[in-house]
């Protein structure tokens, strides 16, 4: 399985880790000389005398948006030729971060990109053996960064910009040093008393110990990381293989109090730093998240780990199903993080151009944070075009809530949010291998009749158009839109799942559901359970866009028929758990006078129907 920076990578990445471990031995700068592994701008007993936030001006609210920037791991994890010249991840040394920063402040600054967050491999050497300082933290290697860690984060300062940082979860190994390496400012403290007995692993590469936490030691250790962060000047950490979560489940793999020790000590650093947390963590954790962070990397990573940065379908395409069930989560202080935006580089990419617009696309409707991985020093028209695009940046900085799917999850797809003034961004997606056209019907946004359409990545505006917008879009195509309704707002006529006048079919039955409308619902819709409104009045024919509330932990179809006609199978995204519940509209051709509408699991499982809303007018 793919996994997020540090050292788990496929399978067969994994494996040439182990082997490079085995090769490098155990420990490096370990207890011995005073200063011995340490940076070399700065001791850590030298500049915890300074104050974290000397010469820094007043920070603005952490994540009172996406942020935006640029990270180290798309470059340093690929196998595009010449990018690692000696050997893997060799990309990774200051000379590159410092040329990408300048690039940064030179061509993307002035559009609100701002962080240079340097990732996995900056303390172990080209043959992956790290080096710690005499208190067991993470040190520089003095190839990759002969000045060390905090003269990066001056350069990176002195042009404008935030510098962050990279660390894996847990004590690592090879920090562990027979348990007794002192743990600073933390008298009688060993790492021996920051993990558990038996040395049980974590993270989502078994790479480190799992910290203790009953133990006042265990802070303090991650108290000592944080403080030395601080005075190196960081404004940013990714911890990576957090769990739950990271392909990992259960009690060793938990990190939730890893992540608020973090918490803990940055707070007490006094510098603002940003807290990322990776990858693909648990859902069922959210609240966790948000409470301790200020984002959270829903997915796998977006590399493919091959011979180019990226490709669509490892695994750009997932974050279409991946995303919407984490919508509702992301809002001012804390975010959903879709991972690098590597849509400036051509050929590099690995992408068509249709593909990489449709990725920026979603990245910023989904108001991920907007950090590519791009060289930033060979940024093509077109990539440089997307990346500085200020209406779609303003989209995904501004006011309105992520979007989220209007339509099923279908290979032709709508994606809208509502605006604060009341008008819609909408994202018209087509995700089949093929061209086709796709249609945002104004009754699936809420809105009938005239609306004005203006189009945001070309700037253009497409005049007024009634009742729905239709757009030939090529394989993996998109638009994006601002859509302004001239018209009066949709009326509907609601018909409750579980009313008695339906009929229930195999399995299904109905359930109590605290967020469904009148507190019940249909579930049970799997092989062959189906479900059948009756009585639905229309009073012409026509096709209407059916507002389905539902409730699905997971993506399920179903199949929608009316009056006993052919079915047509639907995909719904997931709502995100089992006690959450999202509409999607779905087209349903209707008489006039009295209709049945039927849901049908078919040979699968369906999701729980909440109800179903039919416009007053096809």
């Amino acid at each position: 399985m793919r996994s997020s920076s540090y050292s788990a990578l496929p399978a067969r990445a994994l494996r040439a880790l182990a082997v490079l471990a085995l090769a490098a031995g155990a420990v490096t700068a370990l207890p011995g000389p005073a200063g011995a592994g340490t940076d070399r701008s700065a001791t850590a007993e030298t500049a915890a005398a300074r104050p974290a936030t000397a010469g820094t001006a007043p920070a603005a609210p952490l994540a009172a948006k996406p942020y935006m920037g640029w990270s180290s791991w798309s470059m340093q994890s690929s196998k595009y030729p010449g990018l690692n010249p000696d050997g893997d991840y060799s990309w990774l040394t200051e000379a590159n971060v410092l040329k990408q920063a300048d690039a940064l402040a030179a061509r993307l600054k002035k559009y609100g990109y701002e962080y240079v967050n340097i990732d996995a491999g900056w303390w172990r050497d080209k043959a992956w053996k790290p080096g710690f300082d005499r208190h067991g933290r993470q040190q520089a290697d003095p190839v990759r960064f002969p000045r060390g860690m905090k003269a990066v984060a001056d350069h990176v300062h002195a042009r404008g910009l935030k510098a962050g940082i990279y660390l894996p979860v847990g004590l690592e190994k090879e920090a562990y040093g027979d348990g007794k390496v002192p743990i600073l400012d933390a008298e009688g403290c060993t790492t021996a008393d920051i993990v558990y007995g038996d040395l049980r692993t974590t993270n989502g590469w078994d790479s480190a110990y799992k910290l203790d936490f009953s133990d006042p030691c265990a802070q303090k250790y991650v108290d000592s990381q944080a403080r030395m962060f601080a005075d190196w000047g960081y404004d940013f950490l990714k911890l990576d293989g957090v769990g739950p979560g990271s392909g990992k489940s259960g009690d060793r793999y938990d990190n939730v109090a890893d992540v608020a020790a973090w918490n803990k000590a940055i707070a007490a650093t006094g510098r603002p730093i940003h807290l990322e947390l990776s990858w693909s963590l648990d859902i069922g954790r959210v609240a966790d998240w948000r409470k301790h962070s200020q984002g959270w990397r829903i997915d796998t990573d977006v590399e493919c780990y091959c011979n180019t940065l990226v490709s669509w379908e490892n695994s750009v395409d997932d974050r279409w199903d991946d995303a919407p069930g984490w919508t509702r989560h992301a809002g001012p202080g804390g975010w959903n993080d879709l991972d690098s935006l590597d849509v400036g580089n051509g050929e590099m990419d690995g992408l068509t151009k249709a593909e990489r617009q449709s990725y920026a696309t979603l990245w910023a409707i989904a108001k991920s944070p907007l950090y590519t991985g791009d060289d930033l020093t060979r940024l093509d028209a077109y990539g440089l075009s997307l990346l500085t695009n200020r209406e779609v940046i303003a989209v995904n900085q501004g006011a309105a809530p992520p979007a989220r799917p209007v339509t099923p999850s279908d290979p032709q797809q709508v994606w809208a949010s509502r605006n604060p003034d009341g008008s819609r961004t909408v994202a018209l997606f087509n995700l089949a291998d093929r061209p086709a056209a796709v249609t945002a019907h104004w009754a699936s946004l809420g809105l009938t009749g005239k609306a004005a359409v203006r189009d945001l990545w070309n700037h253009e505006n497409l005049g007024t158009h009634t009742d729905r917008i239709t757009q030939a879009l090529p394989a993996h195509g998109s638009r994006l839109f601002t859509v302004t309704p001239r018209g009066a707002a949709l009326t509907t006529t609601g018909y409750e799942a579980e009313s008695a006048a339906n009929t229930l079919s195999g399995n299904a039955s109905p359930a109590d559901c605290s967020a469904c409308s009148g507190g019940r619902k249909v579930g049970n819709l799997y092989l062959g359970g189906k479900l059948t409104f009756h009585k639905v009045v229309v009073d012409r024919p026509g096709t209407y866009q059916v507002k389905v509330a539902y409730v699905s932990g997971d993506p399920r179809a179903a199949e929608v028929s009316a009056n006993g006609g052919g079915a047509t199978s639907h995909r719904f995204p997931s709502t995100g758990d089992w006690g959450t519940a999202e509409t999607v509209s779905v087209p349903v051709t209707l008489r006039a006078g009295a209709n049945t509408i039927t849901f049908d699991s078919g040979s699968g499982y369906a999701p729980d129907i909440d109800r179903i809303d039919v416009p007053t007018s096809s």
